[in-house]
């Protein structure tokens, strides 16, 4: 996030605008992100699609915490949908904004490959969310 937002100009971004977003493992290493930072790395959003973050359970949520967005399935065979939820209520419990995704059919890695299920169309759901928020301006 540092050197993201540290040669954002070079890459012709705006530094404000410089979120994360991470599957499944990578979900779990954009929660991180978004719990414990430098000030120069907050990120401006997160998006953890199907993460495992249970292992944040008793890390608070930052009094800047950035909107978050997640998508996950029900039928995670890793058995990690209830960590989206919690992730998400941690979230609204920490008066952040927050928006879930849960999704009755799309296993773990559901990706952006098209499968003819309504996960088909998350990617849509987070260009909504990314507007909604400002971050398409």
């Amino acid at each position: 996030m540092v050197y993201v937002r540290q040669h954002a100009a070079e890459y012709g971004v705006s530094p404000d605008r410089i979120g994360i977003i991470g599957f499944s493992a990578g979900g779990t290493v954009a929660v991180g992100a978004a719990l414990q930072y430098p000030p120069e790395g907050h990120p401006a959003f997160l998006a953890p699609i199907y993460a495992a973050a249970s292992i944040f359970k008793d890390k608070p949520v930052p009094a800047d915490a950035p909107p978050i967005f997640i998508a996950a399935a029900t039928d995670d065979n890793l058995g990690l949908a209830p960590e989206s939820v919690a992730l998400y209520q941690k979230w609204v419990d920490a008066h952040k904004s927050a928006e879930l995704h849960m999704y009755a059919k799309g296993g773990h890695g559901f990706g952006m490959r098209k499968h003819n299920i309504p996960t088909d169309h998350w990617i849509d759901r987070f260009t909504d969310w990314l507007q909604l928020q400002g971050f398409l301006k």
